[in-house]
This record gives structure tokens, sequence and C-alpha cells, in this order.
């Protein structure tokens, strides 16, 4: 096992290969040992250089209609009236703190997505 720090894009390239290469080893092998190590290194330096920004809360909503089926009418029991809702979903009205947290409870949306830029 020779492992080490990914410190750039050329480090990580090679991580990569190595994890491609030990993919398929068994269980609690030297090489599992290594292939846990290396997703741990990759994962760091992911988080680090290419961060992930919360979804766009509209963009959030719209995901979750479209995983459960779900239309502008079924979310009236999260955001109100139908008015309400279509003026949110087309953005002319912010999400308030009391939909925030009926669509997080009701409809499993993280609140890291429904508050993202809120603090923008």
């Amino acid at each position: 096992m020779n492992i080490k720090p990914i410190r750039n894009d050329q480090d990580l390239q090679a991580a990569f290969r190595r994890l491609e290469a030990i993919f398929q080893a068994g269980q609690g092998s030297p090489e599992a040992d290594e292939m846990e190590i290396l997703v741990t290194l990759i994962e760091s330096y992911e988080n680090k250089n290419y961060p992930i920004s919360p979804a766009d809360p509209i963009e959030a909503i719209k995901f979750r209609m479209d995983q459960q089926g779900l239309t502008p009418h079924d979310l009236q029991e999260y955001i109100g009236s139908s008015g309400r809702v279509s003026e949110v979903l087309n953005r002319k009205r912010p999400l308030s703190l009391g939909m925030i947290k009926r669509l997080h409870d009701g409809l499993h949306i993280p609140y890291e997505s429904l508050l993202a830029g809120a603090a923008r």
C-alpha cells in the first residue's frame, strides 16, 4: 500500500486510477483497506476543491414534485392557496419559514436546499 495525500488534480486522477484497479477487492483484504483510505482522501479533496452548492429552493421543490408525481395542486397543503403556490413556483414570492418547515416535514426536502440563497 503506497498512499499519498491528494494535493492536486493530477494526484486525484492517480487516486481514481488506483481505486479502479482495486475496486473488486475482497472485504478485509489489504486492498479493501487501501480502497477505504483512497475514498476518504478523494472525498476530502473534492469537498475542498469542488464544493457543491445546495440546490435552489424552487428547483428542489420541482425535483421532489417530479420524483413523487405531484402537481402544483398537491403543494397547497404546504404552501397555501393555488395562487400562492403559483407565485412561489414562478419566483414571485419567497418561501416563508412556515412553508419551509411544512415542505421539509411533509415532502422531506432538506432544509439546506429550501434555505439556499436566503442569506444572500
